[in-house]
């Protein structure tokens, strides 16, 4: 059989919505490209449910990776344009990982957890790493040669949530883990309000300042580094969600 003969039957959908239906209308059959012929042999050799939550965990240690890279940055800004970089890098890693998911979510008819749950706990990572490396491009290009001790203190903050939100997504698979999973969310909710305090005061603290570029340059690094912390915290909820309802 030659590869652009190699079919795949992605499910029983609904030929008038396209979605998943029990009166069946027809069967959608659709050639495989070569990374789907390549990825089907995986897909035989390792369950489903070990794929999904195996790619989910791959996110979560970009998401770290890429936070403890910014807490390199924040610490030591000497060469701030390779480190900025750095995490652009890292950043382009998730984006394979959130679009190798979506590949097969879009094959797969029955997943582990909700499909949509799936979707949304990648796209949240995703937009932890996308807010971070804004971030990070921001203090690059605004030549900020000093990092305020709040935005140090700040980054930490993530770090820390981002170290929670890891180990809650490692441990999705083991249903036995319902307690401790629920527990990190609520961490991970309780340094949100620590990173929104951080905020506040360090946004209020910089209009006491004389140069207005500044102020501006810093207030919108800020910002983006607290949408980083929202993130988490949408992360967390989702896994909350996700235990709640298969428990």
């Amino acid at each position: 059989m030659q590869e652009n003969e190699w079919i795949t039957l992605t499910g029983i959908r609904n030929s008038s919505d396209g979605l998943p239906s029990g009166d069946v209308k027809r069967l959608e059959i659709i050639p495989l490209t070569r990374r789907d012929f390549q990825m089907g042999f995986k897909e035989w050799i390792i369950p489903q449910e070990k794929y999904f939550f195996d790619l989910l965990s791959r996110q979560s240690d970009v998401v770290l990776k890429c936070g403890l890279a910014l807490s390199d940055l924040v610490r030591d800004p000497r060469d701030i344009a390779a480190k900025s970089m750095a995490i652009e890098e890292i950043e382009n890693e998730g984006d394979g990982i959130v679009h190798e998911l979506a590949r097969l979510l879009n094959r797969t008819f029955v997943t582990p957890i909700d499909h949509d749950d799936i979707s949304k706990l990648a796209s949240n990572m995703d937009d932890i790493v996308d807010f971070i490396d804004a971030g990070a491009s921001r203090m690059r290009s605004y030549e900020i040669k000093e990092i305020p001790v709040s935005m140090i203190d700040l980054t930490e903050t993530i770090v820390n949530q981002i170290t929670e939100v890891n180990k809650a997504i490692h441990g999705l698979s083991n249903r036995n883990s319902r307690d401790t999973l629920l527990e990190r969310c609520v961490e991970v909710n309780r340094l949100e309000n620590v990173a929104d305090d951080i905020v506040h005061t360090a946004v209020a603290g910089l209009f006491r300042l004389d140069d207005i570029k500044q102020i501006i340059k810093l207030k919108e690094i800020y910002e983006l580094l607290e949408d980083a912390s929202d993130s988490c915290e949408d992360v967390a909820d989702i896994v909350k969600d996700v235990v709640i309802k298969n428990a």
